[in-house]
């Protein structure tokens, strides 16, 4: 790997790598059943930041991980944030009808199909993760499913729909958004990671501090972009959780408040891999990308 490569260049190369494996892993469209197939590929390729498959091979550079070592736990995470998007999106959740610029999954295919591609999804997940040359994958599989699961993704989904209309804590709401979406990006960074050398203790502490630093700053800006963004500009609908009662950073301390936290918390992630030196330098740079950007 070329440490000298400019952000963008890094970005885009890794953004595009993904994608070719995306395409390669994911069934042909025109495999039986066909229309499972489409709606799979149609919910997971030609869009997106890509940001968590980023964070694997950021954290895969920092332990001297070969990228092809870590394609495994790049598309791994990946797909399960492709169906949890797809399950988010279903009316018995948020429902929502736009995503990534496009109409969701379930209003292109149907409910039906939809929830049984985002079935699939997960499952070719672990598929790929176990079928990979990580060092131990029966652990990763383990630390995939623990932020799928209860105490991840799901747990905190479940939090979120109960919540709608309520006012939360800003230590509650941090709870939340460290299982819905701070789990997944957190295991984005340890499987990464984990395809390369170990690290000592202080330094897997280092990085996980790392790690709920960038995911629960992913997402208080968010929530300010729901606020602030366009329709046009975020792939979304603008405004929705204001709209349906939901508690957010920008509802809970107000916006400014939460500029000056998801700031906090970029410094924050910073610090925590300072140690590293330039092995961390690609991490560092993704905090700011995910701090600093506009959609």
């Amino acid at each position: 790997m070329n440490p000298d490569l400019a952000w963008p260049v890094w970005c885009g190369e890794r953004q595009r790598r993904v994608e070719d494996l995306l395409v390669r892993v994911l069934p042909a469209a025109d495999l039986t059943p066909t229309r499972l197939s489409e709606a799979m590929r149609y919910a997971t390729l030609d869009g997106g930041k890509r940001m968590r498959p980023l964070l694997a091979y950021a954290a895969g550079e920092l332990t001297g991980a070969a990228p092809e070592i870590v394609d495994a736990a790049a598309a791994a995470v990946e797909l399960v944030h492709a169906y949890s998007l797809i399950h988010d999106d279903l009316p018995c959740m948020d429902d929502d009808t736009l995503r990534r610029g496009k109409p969701t999954c379930h209003v292109a295919f149907g409910e039906a199909t939809a929830l049984l591609a985002g079935d699939a999804l997960q499952a070719l997940a672990f598929a790929a993760l176990a079928g990979g040359e990580l060092p131990d994958p029966a652990g990763a599989c383990t630390m995939l499913a623990e932020a799928a699961g209860i105490r991840g993704m799901a747990g905190g989904q479940a939090i979120d729909l109960e919540s709608v209309g309520a006012k939360l804590a800003l230590a509650e709401l941090e709870t939340m958004h460290r299982m819905k979406t701070g789990a997944l990006i957190r295991a984005s960074v340890r499987l990464g990671a984990a395809c390369g050398r170990p690290l000592t203790e202080g330094g897997a502490r280092a990085l996980d501090a790392y790690a709920q630093a960038v995911g629960l700053a992913f997402q208080v800006i968010d929530d300010i972009l729901d606020v602030e963004g366009s329709t046009a500009s975020l792939g979304k609908t603008a405004g929705k959780d204001t709209a349906q009662g939901k508690p957010t950073f920008p509802s809970c301390i107000g916006l400014a408040a939460a500029k000056a936290h998801a700031e906090e918390l970029r410094l924050a992630a910073r610090a925590s891999i300072a140690p590293f030196g330039s092995a961390a330098r690609r991490l560092a740079e993704l905090a700011d990308w995910i701090v600093l950007r506009t959609l």
